[in-house]
């Protein structure tokens, strides 16, 4: 069972150059679907006439002296019932906000401690997720390809939704200071912000909607292979599949986002490098930032939390200096 700490990153093969892991015919490229912004409107529509009604709970085993953590539940589109973790900080509010945007994984923790003390934090369990997997219990493998042969059907207009519904809660809260919020996480922060305007900072550290279809034809690793052997079982389907991924891509929204934007970039990785990332970074209208990653996990983690620190205003909280004030190993 996978768990969401960490934003999905692959270890893929390079793009095939020619042809495909599962046909001759690769997924083509569907370029910016006509009815994307009425699919997008829609949802918008759907959830603003469906109240969310949240209800938070205090989670006592995970409260400590520095935050008080609740799971709160709420009403998402087709009134399904999500959850999230929810943490506010102890103190005199209204504190800033870190959003972690949904990844594609069955179970979802908590923000770690080191944001809990300084954020209003909210971890989201989307439909199908632990959490919130009634009625609808994802399946791992099958639900990226549950419903996508049309954008209408795809699971993850709902999940889509989900994820709006539950920003909506956070941003609504009283605790929360609205001019600093920032997202982490997937490029499903960029959609979020695209559709949800006032966010301060979007942090991608790995990308995931971007050109899904095309790295899915490039790769053997999951979950990309879960399309692979939807395709399989289903080769009429290939077109409809890169029409629905095409709805979800961020790079076809990208200049509605007014964020702040830093993008996590490998060059030795073939969908991490500028190549790969020209499409997306081009069409973002606001300040960009990239960081280099650079496999070593203190060092990209003190990298990342200074950054979106300092765009919402707080001290960052460095391993590194934490480790220096326990002491050497013993």
């Amino acid at each position: 069972m996978m768990s969401e700490g960490q934003p999905t990153i692959f270890e893929e093969n390079e793009p095939a150059a020619t042809g495909s892991l599962v046909s001759d015919a690769p997924v083509a490229a569907a370029g910016r679907p006509e009815h994307l912004d009425a699919f997008w409107d829609a949802i918008d529509d759907e959830l603003a006439a469906l109240p969310a009604n949240p209800e938070f709970t205090v989670a006592p085993l995970q409260t400590n002296e520095h935050a008080t953590v609740y799971t709160v539940r709420m009403t998402s589109l087709d009134r399904y019932p999500i959850a999230a973790w929810f943490s506010v900080p102890k103190g005199e509010g209204p504190f800033p906000a870190l959003v972690t945007a949904p990844a594609y994984a069955s179970v979802v923790v908590p923000a770690h401690y080191d944001q809990r003390r300084r954020f209003v934090t909210m971890t989201m369990m989307t439909r199908g997720q632990r959490g919130a997997d009634r009625p609808y219990a994802a399946a791992y493998p099958g639900h990226l390809t549950n419903g996508i042969g049309s954008p209408d059907t795809y699971v993850f207009r709902g999940v889509m939704a989900d994820m709006l519904r539950a920003f909506e809660v956070l941003r609504d809260h009283p605790a929360v200071d609205r001019e600093r919020i920032g997202v982490v996480g997937t490029d499903a922060g960029l959609l979020l912000a695209a559709r949800r305007p006032g966010i301060r900072a979007v942090q991608v550290a790995s990308t995931f909607w971007y050109r899904l279809a095309e790295m899915a034809a490039g790769t053997e690793a999951y979950p990309c292979e879960e399309i692979n052997d939807y395709l399989r079982a289903h080769p009429d389907d290939r077109d409809a599949v890169g029409r629905t991924l095409a709805f979800l891509d961020p790079q076809y929204q990208a200049g509605r986002v007014t964020a702040s934007v830093q993008i996590s970039r490998d060059q030795e990785r073939g969908t991490a490098n500028d190549a790969w990332l020209a499409g997306l970074v081009g069409s973002l209208k606001g300040d960009v930032a990239y960081y280099d990653v650079t496999h070593e996990g203190q060092t990209d983690h003190d990298a990342l939390d200074a950054w979106i620190s300092a765009q919402l205003g707080v001290e960052p909280a460095p391993r590194s200096w934490q480790a220096e004030e326990i002491g050497p190993w013993r």
